[in-house]
């Protein structure tokens, strides 16, 4: 069965993105068409990108790296929930897709994002990383606002129109992750 990770990109502490995963999570599991699961990024404790060869040569020398590409490796596509920090995402976020290469190739991923302006720019950084590490980044994306979505900026409240753009970008990131199943295999 199609497996899509779910990454949580924010380690700051009292985070928003924590409720907005699980609220991605707990929809997703509701699907019968893939396995969801949470990645969150404060369990993997990577530091700043501390590898001495380039990622697309897949020689991790670190045993945080080999932790973290096992588990990227694992799954068919992602669904990314960003904030959005000064125009773009997180550095945790950034610095995270740095460490590796070939284990986002050939994988679809999708959007959740978060900000004043909905998390936008955060996720037009991040479309074009996602071309750089030949993934397949889906047009549909749920874009939350710190001033509609969260009570006091800080308790998550989505709007209900927000369920219909995560069932659709859940649609296209399963959809894209199964046609692009077999670029991964060869």
């Amino acid at each position: 069965m199609t497996r899509i990770g779910i990454i949580l990109g924010s380690t700051r502490p009292g985070r928003n993105g924590e409720a907005v995963a699980r609220w991605v999570l707990e929809n997703a599991q509701q699907r019968t068409d893939a396995q969801f699961e949470l990645i969150d990024l404060l369990d993997y404790k990577l530091p700043h990108l501390d590898e001495a060869m380039p990622p697309a040569m897949g020689q991790y020398s670190q045993p945080h790296t080999l932790r973290w590409a096992e588990t990227i490796a694992s799954f068919d596509g992602f669904v990314m929930v960003t904030p959005e920090y000064n125009h773009s995402t997180s550095g945790a976020l950034k610095n995270a897709i740095d460490f590796l290469y070939n284990e986002w190739n050939n994988k679809a991923v999708g959007f959740v994002s978060y900000g004043s302006l909905g998390g936008a720019r955060a996720v037009e950084h991040l479309r074009l990383i996602a071309g750089e590490l030949q993934m397949a980044d889906v047009r549909s994306q749920v874009a939350l606002s710190l001033f509609t979505d969260f009570e006091n900026f800080s308790t998550f409240k989505p709007g209900d129109q927000h369920l219909s753009a995560l069932t659709t970008t859940l649609d296209q990131v399963v959809a894209w992750s199964a046609a692009l199943a077999p670029l991964r295999q060869s």
